[in-house]
């Protein structure tokens, strides 16, 4: 089964990946520089590999492992993704043993960055 769902995510072309400043700092941190490129390239190749987060404008989350920990004990990957015309933007990284799920605060920060995001995107494809 898991074979098959990883098949469903493989994209035949890498989409680019923006990282904002918390990610990779936070990433670096968590993952090391070499786990944190590791993870960007799934992200570029598997863009709906992390599931919706309800109330957030289509951000999506997905378990990563972690150093040793496993993807139950490793970090949290928060990310926005809205289509392949768009890049793919990496906005936030945390251990589970930091905290189990978004704050009420930060679901409304990345749904306010994700309308941001999508708004400047649409303005693009007007022009």
């Amino acid at each position: 089964m898991r074979h098959c769902r990883m098949i469903k995510f493989m994209k035949t072309k890498p989409i680019t990946v923006v990282e904002t400043s918390v990610f990779t700092r936070r990433a670096d941190k968590i993952l090391g520089e070499e786990g944190r490129k590791a993870v960007i390239d799934f992200l570029a190749n598997n863009p709906l590999a992390g599931d919706e987060i309800p109330e957030t404008g289509g951000v999506r989350k997905v378990r990563i492992s972690a150093r040793g920990k496993g993807k139950s004990g490793g970090a949290r990957v928060i990310y926005y993704y809205l289509d392949d015309d768009m890049p793919l933007f990496a906005l936030l990284i945390y251990g589970k043993d930091e905290q189990d799920d978004m704050t009420a605060e930060q679901k409304k920060i990345v749904s306010k960055l994700a309308a941001s995001i999508k708004g400047s995107h649409r303005r693009r494809k007007v022009k």
